[in-house]
């Protein structure tokens, strides 16, 4: 199936790893060139680098703090000067937590409200403006499941993720009649690096493997019975991006495995 995506411009924040990095070069491999941001500058650069010469298109990546406004303004001014403009954003970017409601400092609530929501009002106000030049866009929005199932250890990733998924349909709404296309995706289990970190820590010293672990995760909650790719997730955040999917508008899918309790 041809995506229609050869020659678009796609903007992409946590893009040095996991679904970040899988999406860059699942675009690319699409034609579409990529700019990248993550706060480790020599794995962006790097992920730019691979970009160009494995997929031949044009690449940048930037060391960019998504919580820090003036730097956000700064690597979105930087890529429209690159590259005139951009069609899609991918707002990636983001961290699960560890806390209990009340202990929780109100700087840790900050960082990953500017983390998770506040990072993609500043983006699309930066960016939104060259979609409406370029008649159309798209802006996807990586949530989590736990926007709407919640997992009692990180509170504050449960409420900054589903007030993203709120963002998202209210700017759909907004931006709609400018052909800008916002959609959200809720991911259950990707077996990303934090996630196989926490597995090899959880099984320090014990006789069981650490993909062990994960494997017990994923069949105590999803009907599929293992992790996704961030491969497979990528393909589907490709997909949204695509004029193919041209009546996916304002609404949040779920990616995960069956997770989802319906009831909830």
């Amino acid at each position: 199936m041809d995506l229609q995506l050869s020659d678009k411009v796609a903007v992409i924040t946590g893009g040095s790893a996991g679904i970040g990095r899988a999406t860059a070069e699942a675009l690319a491999r699409e034609g579409v060139h990529v700019a990248l941001c993550a706060r480790d500058e020599q794995k962006t650069k790097e992920v730019a680098r691979s970009l160009r010469s494995d997929f031949d298109v044009e690449a940048m990546g930037g060391a960019v703090d998504v919580t820090q406004a003036e730097e956000v303004a700064e690597f979105a001014e930087e890529v429209i000067g690159t590259f005139g403009g951009v069609d899609i954003l991918i707002n990636n970017a983001g961290v699960g937590t560890n806390e209990n409601i009340l202990d929780a400092p109100d700087e840790k609530w900050q960082y990953h409200w500017d983390l998770h929501v506040m990072a993609a009002v500043r983006l699309a106000r930066a960016l939104v403006p060259s979609m409406q030049e370029r008649d159309g866009g798209v802006i996807l929005h990586n949530a989590s499941i736990c926007a709407r199932q919640p997992l009692d250890h990180e509170p504050i990733y449960n409420v900054t993720k589903a007030a993203l998924s709120m963002l998202s349909k209210c700017l759909a709404n907004e931006v709609a009649e400018d052909d800008i296309r916002v959609n959200c995706v809720n991911p259950g289990l990707v077996q990303t690096e934090p996630w196989e970190d926490a597995a090899r820590e959880e099984t320090a010293g014990e006789d069981r493997d650490w993909t062990d672990f994960l494997e017990d995760i994923a069949e105590e909650h999803t009907p599929i019975g293992r992790f996704a790719s961030p491969d497979e997730l990528a393909d589907f955040l490709v997909f949204l991006c695509s004029p193919r999917a041209s009546y996916c508008l304002g609404s949040t899918f779920y990616v995960d495995g069956g997770w989802l309790n319906v009831t909830t």
